[in-house]
C-alpha cells in the first residue's frame, strides 16, 4: 500500500514531473473553445425546422446531455446506452451520437441513416464515422481533441439551435474552466487550492463521493472515476440512501491505536459532497443527513461547491476541481511517472 506524502504537493521536483498530469487538465478550458470554434459553421447551418418526435442520444456524456435537457427539452429525450437504436426510430426523430473509437459508433451512424434520420454526429470531419454518418440529413460537428465534455457542449449548442435546448455559453464554460485551473494551479499553495486540499482529505481514505442534483450526481460519478484511477483504491459514487449505512458501519476512532502497527488500521472513508445550488428539498435533507451521520462517525467530509452561474458552468467547475483533486491524490501517493 502507498503512502500519501504531503510534502510532494509542494515539491517542485515532483510538480514538475507531473506537469503533464495537471497541464492535460489546465487545458480543459482552451479544448472548449477549440471545438466550438470549428463547430461554428456547421452549428449556423442548423436550422429549427420541424420539431421532431424525440432525440435518442447515443456515446460519451450522452447521459449529461440528458441531465441538461430533461427538464426542458420539448421532446422525448434518451439517453440510449446499448448497440443499435430503438426499433421504433426513424425519420420523424433525432440521433445525436457523440461519435467514439469502435465499431458501436459506426453501427449506430448506419442504423440511422438506413433509417432516415436526422443525424448529428460529433466527430473528426475526416474519420471513418464522419464517412459512414454521410447522408442529406446529416449534420457533422469537427470535434477532435477527445475531450467528451467539450463535445458535450457542441452538441448542447447544436441542440439549442434546433429549438430542443437551453442556450450554452461555450466561452462561458471555458472561462469557468480556466478559473478552476488557476485555483488548483501547481504552484498555488494548499492553504488556498481547493483540488491540494481534497487530496489531503482522501489521503487515507476510501472515497465516497455524492452529489445532490442530477448534475451534481453525474459530477460525482465522473470524479469517483477519477479517484479510483487516480489512487488504485475502490471509490462510491451513490445516493444518501446507500452511502448513510456504510458511514453507520465504520468503528469509533480509537484514539489509542498506533497507526504504524501492522494490521492495526483500516481504511476509513472520506465524503466529498458536492453542491451546485440545485438541490431540491428531498436531495438538501439528504445532505444535511449525510453531513451529520459523518460527523457522528469522525468521517472527514470535502466539499466541493459551485453555486453560481449556469448549470454548465456549475457542473464543469466542480467536475474539474475534483478531477483536479484526483491528480493531486495520485501525486501525493506518487503514482505519477518520474
Amino acid at each position: 500500500m502507498l503512502d500519501f506524502d504531503d510534502s510532494r504537493l509542494e515539491d517542485a521536483d515532483v510538480l514538475a514531473a507531473a506537469a503533464p498530469l495537471l497541464m492535460n487538465l489546465a487545458a480543459s478550458g482552451a479544448r472548449v473553445r477549440r471545438e466550438a470554434a470549428t463547430a461554428e459553421g456547421p452549428l449556423a447551418a442548423l436550422l429549427d425546422l420541424d420539431r421532431p418526435r424525440a432525440v435518442i442520444a447515443y456515446g460519451p456524456e450522452a447521459r449529461l446531455l440528458r441531465a441538461v435537457l430533461e427538464p426542458v427539452c420539448p421532446v422525448p429525450f434518451v439517453a440510449w446506452p446499448a448497440l443499435g437504436l430503438p426499433g421504433w426510430v426513424g425519420p420523424l426523430d433525432v440521433v445525436l451520437l457523440i461519435g467514439r473509437r469502435g465499431p458501436e459508433s459506426l453501427a449506430v451512424a448506419h442504423e440511422a441513416v438506413r433509417r432516415g434520420c436526422r443525424l448529428i454526429v460529433a466527430c473528426p470531419p475526416e474519420s471513418l464515422l464522419a464517412e459512414q454518418a454521410a447522408s442529406r440529413a446529416t449534420t457533422v460537428l469537427p470535434v477532435s481533441t477527445g475531450d467528451p465534455l467539450a463535445a458535450a457542449v457542441v452538441c448542447l449548442q447544436a441542440l439549442h439551435r434546433l429549438g430542443l435546448g437551453p442556450y450554452v455559453n461555450a466561452e462561458a464554460i471555458a472561462a469557468a474552466m480556466d478559473t478552476v485551473a488557476e485555483h488548483c494551479a501547481a504552484r498555488t499553495d494548499v492553504s488556498v487550492n481547493p483540488a491540494k486540499a481534497m487530496a489531503l482529505d482522501l489521503a487515507d481514505a476510501t472515497p465516497l463521493v455524492w452529489g445532490g442534483s442530477v448534475l451534481a450526481a453525474r459530477a460525482s460519478r465522473r470524479i469517483v472515476e477519477a479517484l479510483r484511477l487516480a489512487s488504485g483504491r475502490v471509490g462510491l459514487s451513490a445516493d444518501a440512501s446507500d452511502l448513510v449505512p456504510l458511514i453507520n458501519q465504520v468503528r469509533p476512532r480509537d484514539p489509542f491505536e498506533d497507526p504504524f502497527e501492522q494490521g492495526a488500521t483500516e481504511r476509513r472513508p472520506g465524503l466529498v459532497l458536492i453542491d451546485d445550488g440545485l438541490d431540491d428539498a428531498a436531495a438538501a435533507e439528504a445532505r444535511v443527513r449525510l453531513e451529520r451521520t459523518a460527523q457522528v462517525a469522525e468521517i472527514r467530509t470535502t466539499r466541493l461547491g459551485h453555486r453560481e452561474d449556469s448549470v454548465m458552468e456549475r457542473y464543469a467547475t466542480v467536475l474539474l476541481t475534483g478531477r483536479f483533486g484526483a491528480a493531486y491524490l495520485q501525486i501525493g501517493l506518487g503514482r505519477t511517472a518520474s
